[in-house]
């Protein structure tokens, strides 16, 4: 089997990513991030994910964003609640994290070259998405070639390595689709900027208003457990 990385964050869009892989036939190795984020249950959230996956290794990496700060999920600044679609499709939120997808890539850079990888999978999104620039088609591509000239693997000639970005031009509600018919539980996921200390999403930033849309859209009950139910 191929062995690829991909990125599981613990919510809807990596989780569907990482049942993609496998039915392509992938060895999968998780990374996952403790960066400071406030929403840190996502961690818990990506470990039943990978452990129900039953991937073949899941890492999760330690580094503190906090340090930077400049993002509502990194510093003391409140997340943006109940704003209106237009709002939410306008700008670049303050919740987006400085450089983020520029270091887990880096990391899992890191990771399938030691693997002997050149495959590594990531659930960024286009359409239904905060308006983060690197959630772009054109940043994946860049960072793509980017690998290629910095990779010992790549300059030899041993392969060239693939970011792929399988749900980039797919709506929420049509990754929730695929996901249900590659049997992704979506209640062991989290998408919450916000969430409780249980764990329970606020129902009111942003990614919460977008999964709400997703479920609504593809004609599928939510199966998020929110603070006001």
């Amino acid at each position: 089997m191929p062995k690829a990385v991909v990125l599981l964050s613990g919510g809807l869009d990596s989780s569907t990513v990482l049942a993609l892989v496998q039915q392509q036939g992938y060895e999968v190795y998780a990374l996952s991030f403790s960066y400071g984020q406030r929403h840190n249950v996502e961690i818990e959230a990506a470990k039943r994910i990978a452990n129900s996956a039953n991937v073949a290794e899941h890492a999760i990496i330690d580094i503190d964003l906090r340090g930077f700060g400049g993002s509502a999920l990194t510093a003391d600044i409140d997340v943006p609640k109940d704003r209106s679609e237009n709002e939410i499709n306008t700008g670049i939120p303050i919740t987006y994290v400085p450089a983020r997808n520029t270091i887990f890539l880096s990391f899992a850079l890191a990771k399938a070259e030691v693997l002997g990888s050149f495959d590594i999978f990531v659930g960024v999104n286009a359409l239904d998405y905060s308006g983060y620039p690197d959630c772009r088609p054109e940043y994946v591509a860049s960072f793509e070639a980017m690998a290629n000239l910095a990779t010992k693997a790549s300059v030899e000639g041993e392969g060239v390595l693939k970011i792929h970005a399988p749900l980039i031009d797919q709506t929420k509600a049509e990754i929730i689709a695929r996901g249900l018919e590659l049997g992704v539980d979506y209640g062991q996921t989290i998408s919450c900027y916000d969430p409780d200390t249980t764990g329970a999403a606020c129902g009111g930033c942003d990614s919460c208003q977008l999964r709400k849309k997703g479920f609504t859209e593809a004609g599928v009950t939510d199966p998020t457990r929110y603070q006001n139910s």
